[in-house]
């Protein structure tokens, strides 16, 4: 973790091959996270996990880093390009259907990161959208599980949080969320 602090620095003094270097070191765990978004996607998918990781970091800033404060907030903001990415790739293929063949949706066993429904990812992303008005913690906790599928005790450590706190909040979001979408379906 230190040598991506480190690397960030780099960044942030110019220098140029600091970037490659942040590539380098965060690629493999940026295609870890991609990969857990596409393991449930159906098949003849368009969108590979490599591609994801790809547009996450061009969305970036690409070897034009911005100034990341650090790893946290460089995690934060992949996970921000993802959902973005498939958001936007939902909203795309949702386009021509505006509303037709509406389907039921199991939110309990729902995990927006993998699934195909962009329905439900439209759903989620609409209501984070809402949700962050109030509650923006509770927002990134949930970008940061659904979206980047980071496991709690990681998405507590992007956000600076302890691991208790980050249940807590990911308890109070959660119900939230579900409570909002039940409204919508």
């Amino acid at each position: 973790m230190a040598d991506i602090t480190l690397i960030l620095e780099k960044i942030d003094q110019g220098d140029d091959r600091a970037a490659g270097q942040l590539l380098t070191r965060v690629y493999d765990e940026l295609r870890r996270l991609a990969r857990s978004k596409m393991a449930r996607e159906p098949a003849g998918q368009t969108l590979q996990t490599t591609a994801l990781v790809h547009e996450a970091w061009l969305r970036l800033g690409g070897d034009a880093q911005p100034r990341w404060e650090n790893r946290a907030h460089f995690f934060g903001a992949a996970a921000t390009a993802m959902r973005r990415i498939l958001v936007d790739r939902a909203r795309r293929r949702h386009a021509g259907k505006h509303g037709g063949e509406l389907r039921r949706v199991d939110w309990d066993h729902l995990d927006v990161a993998t699934t195909g429904d962009d329905d439900a990812v439209l759903a989620v992303h609409e209501a984070l959208e809402r949700l962050a008005q109030h509650d923006p913690m509770g927002a990134r906790l949930i970008e940061l599980r659904f979206f980047a599928g980071l496991p709690n005790v990681e998405a507590a450590r992007v956000l600076g949080l302890a691991e208790r706190t980050a249940k807590r909040t990911w308890a109070y979001a959660r119900a939230w969320l579900r409570k909002e979408l039940a409204e919508i379906s």
